[in-house]
């Protein structure tokens, strides 16, 4: 089915809504109503969307404890792979021959645009081998009404283009933030993983009533940051955490770090992470107290395409199940003599 363009309308189906813009209004050829029909690229998915290398390092919490970055500790590196959506891009519109044979066909309108506009050199490429795309903007990936309608406007200075068989329409345009937060939404952070003390016997239980110093230890990331590339444009993110949050039943949390891992000598309340046990464990079905620590990162990020800003903060938690003891001191009376 072939329909007059206006100067843009509105293709739906099931799973999207894309905008495009014609720049004239002549007779051409029905735009592809699916993007699942867009293809070729070993990179573009059927939904649009692209797949992006994430290069993931980890700097872990300084054995040193003590709070503030963990800035000291060993860095980890490793590759994740994400997608990336951009809100426009390059939609199949026929061959050569459909496109020639429908602007033949076009009926004459008043003011409209020559064809040469629209498809540069459609005569020349009627009988070879490739597709025109046209730039289209996706509504359902614009995160305002405003930010659409600008990519939508700024679409309609775009021609079609044409692409051999064999070659990839140009590459999606990706800005910085977008970028950003689909190399973020890739990562994995690990939850937080612990030391405590005192750790009494096999159970490793701490006692009720004392500083129990928690710490985390070197599998527990201070700072992560993600760095990806989608055509011209490479983003990185950085994520840091300043510390460990505490909580469990019947306790009383003091955190303001990551915490000093424990060694004989050293002096009590020099650790800035412990919690106090205010009860035995021994009443639960598990015999154990549930400790929940987490870590929150705040993150920012920065692109080559000059942009820069935060992006929502991450929490991790883990739940280690700690046994809590009591020790009970007897008063033996002093035998008279």
């Amino acid at each position: 089915m072939h329909i007059i363009l206006k100067r843009h309308y509105i293709v739906r189906n099931s799973s999207l809504t894309i905008a495009f813009m014609c720049l004239s209004l002549l007779f051409a050829p029905a735009r592809a109503n699916n993007s699942d029909s867009v293809g070729a690229s070993s990179v573009n998915k059927a939904d649009g969307a692209s797949t992006i290398s994430v290069s993931v390092s980890y700097t872990s919490v300084s054995n040193g404890g003590g709070g503030g970055n963990g800035g000291g500790g060993a860095t980890t590196s490793t590759t994740a792979t994400g997608t990336v959506a951009p809100l426009c891009d390059y939609l199949p519109v026929g061959t050569g021959s459909d496109v020639a044979h429908d602007i033949r066909r076009a009926p004459s309108h008043p003011g409209a645009r020559v064809p040469e506009e629209v498809y540069p050199d459609w005569e020349q490429h009627e009988n070879e081998s490739g597709q025109w795309y046209f730039f289209g903007c996706y509504r359902s990936r614009a995160s305002s009404e405003e930010e659409y309608i600008k990519a939508r406007d700024d679409a309609k200075s775009r021609p079609d283009v044409w692409v051999p068989d064999g070659e990839d329409p140009p590459a999606p345009e990706i800005d910085g933030e977008i970028l950003a937060q689909a190399a973020w939404d890739a990562v994995d952070i690990p939850t937080p993983s612990i030391g405590t003390n005192p750790a009494l016997g096999d159970s490793g239980a701490t006692v009720v009533g004392l500083d129990t110093w928690v710490w985390a230890d070197g599998d527990t990331p201070a700072t992560v940051t993600a760095t990806a590339t989608a055509g011209p444009v490479t983003a990185t993110v950085t994520a840091t955490a300043s510390g460990l949050s505490l909580s469990a039943p019947d306790s009383t949390p003091h955190c303001s770090g990551f915490g000093t891992p424990w060694q004989p000598g050293m002096v009590e309340g020099s650790s800035d992470c412990t919690i106090v046990f205010g009860r035995a464990s021994a009443h639960r079905a598990s015999q154990t107290t549930p400790l929940r620590t987490s870590a929150t990162y705040d993150v920012s990020y920065t692109a080559t395409d000059g942009s820069s800003g935060a992006l929502d903060p991450v929490t991790v938690t883990s739940t280690t199940e700690l046994p809590v003891t009591e020790i009970q001191t007897v008063n033996v009376p002093t035998p008279n003599h």
